[in-house]
């Protein structure tokens, strides 16, 4: 009997961008606590982007640690992707 791959416990990074500096990590969960985070964000209407691959990048970070160099282009394309689904990089008007 084959178990196959057992899922891992979700994972959440918290990003906070103020636009003066790089985005920073500020907050990280896994399992329970990856859910709350996921909750309170959607509460308090915080854009969600699921992608598994940034977020095991980020959840090496320390708290409070702007993002490094060679994660800003995938980190640029989620606030990118946020910004345009929320209205605020509206197609250019002809």
């Amino acid at each position: 009997m084959s178990e196959g791959n057992p899922q891992k416990p979700p994972l959440a990074v918290a990003l906070e961008y103020d636009k003066v500096a790089a985005p920073r990590v500020t907050a990280i969960g896994q399992g329970e606590v990856a859910e709350r985070l996921t909750e309170i964000a959607r509460h308090h209407g915080v854009p969600l982007v699921e992608n598994p691959q940034l977020a095991a990048a980020l959840a090496k970070l320390p708290l409070d640690q702007e993002i490094p160099e060679k994660l800003y282009r995938a980190v640029a394309e989620v606030l990118s992707y946020i910004l345009h689904t929320a209205g605020k990089l509206g197609a250019t008007k002809s």
